[in-house]
């Protein structure tokens, strides 16, 4: 017996009596059946709104075999680019009427994936979307074949399991032009880990359109995307420099490792950008705030969730869905300036 002045529980009848229709038109209605005059789905979403009312997911779940769940599984979500990407699915899938359940794996191993979607499958999710740039876990998607859609987040795709992701390559080639276009012979570039998809799309960009323009292309040096990588790099780029190599420009992968570089050159007495121009990837919410302020690429992330979530209710409905990269346009701040003859580290004079 509920206590006196307790507030019962909202049911769909509930819904229905207030809209004015069916209790079966109301599960159709949330359940997303196409099959609703708009009318009476905006009557019925109206009411939902106006009662606060919360399907029962669990009793749903036993009714139509699956729950409004999508299921995500990331590698090494302490990195910006994977979490903020997160960020975005969870609340594009909100806007959708979908959660998010999310497996986040210690490491990028097939094993390690293959587990993951087989849990999902068990729990009975209407969708699994999997994010991991490394090839151990990218390869292991395309040996899966579970019983609901799977798409990928910035793995890539083919014709069986099509993906979105942000166009490494395009974003790559924008920075290391804005370098060669403010006068620089060339442009170094500190790369991401071997094994990254995107760390690998960077470096094409960057090798690309440096020869695209007739420039040389420097050895390049290898991060792990970490400001610490970043500040190992700014320190032997620094000994080139100062054995004679020419170096006056450098494009990161990723604006962590930028940070660990404008430290490492602000130790050697190096100036950026009077002495070397910085580009970092990503733009971090800190990146108008390093010192000087960070020239970088911008990676959409709400964008690609909003992306990613669209492809899976694609997928859901049977449509034969490839969305396009998203955009990475390039920020331009104080870190960059144009080339200068070098008369020693700190000194120097623009160029004709």
């Amino acid at each position: 017996m509920e206590p006196q002045g307790a507030a019962r529980a909202l049911v769909m009848s509930d819904v229905a009596a207030l809209a004015g229709v069916s209790h079966q038109t109301v599960s159709r209605v949330i359940n997303g059946h196409p099959n609703v005059a708009p009318h009476t789905r905006e009557r019925v979403e109206a009411a939902i709104a106006q009662l606060g009312y919360r399907p029962n997911i669990a009793a749903r779940a036993l009714v139509t075999g699956s729950t409004r769940t999508i299921g995500l599984v990331t590698v090494k979500i302490n990195q910006y680019g994977p979490a903020q990407t997160m960020l975005g699915l969870e609340e594009a899938a909100r806007e959708a009427g979908y959660s998010l359940s999310v497996s986040i794996l210690d490491h990028a191993t097939a094993g390690a994936m293959r587990e993951a979607v087989d849990t999902f499958v068990a729990q009975r999710v209407a969708a699994i979307v999997a994010l991991s740039t490394y090839d151990d876990a990218a390869e292991a998607l395309g040996e899966l074949d579970p019983p609901v859609p799977l798409v990928a987040v910035q793995v890539g795709g083919d014709e069986i399991r099509p993906a979105v992701g942000v166009d490494q390559e395009a974003g790559a080639r924008l920075a290391t032009r804005h370098l060669l276009d403010l006068g620089h012979r060339t442009v170094h570039h500190v790369a991401g880990p071997a094994d990254s998809k995107e760390a690998r799309g960077r470096i094409e960009g960057w090798r690309s359109e440096l020869l695209a323009a007739g420039a040389p292309v420097p050895e390049l040096l290898r991060g792990d995307w970490t400001p610490s990588s970043g500040h190992t790099a700014g320190t032997e780029l620094a000994a080139r420099l100062r054995a004679g190599e020419e170096v006056t420009a450098v494009f990161l992968a990723n604006d962590q490792m930028a940070l660990g570089l404008l430290a490492a050159l602000h130790d050697e007495g190096i100036e950026v950008p009077g002495d070397v121009s910085v580009v970092g990837f990503d733009d971090l919410p800190e990146a108008p705030y390093f010192t000087p302020p960070l020239t970088t690429v911008r990676q959409d992330f709400a964008e690609l969730g909003r992306r990613g979530v669209e492809l899976v209710l694609a997928r859901l409905r049977g449509e034969d869905l490839h969305p396009d990269a998203v955009p990475a346009p390039l920020i331009v701040r104080s870190s960059t300036c144009p080339a200068r003859v070098r008369t020693g580290p700190g000194r120097g004079r623009p160029t004709a």
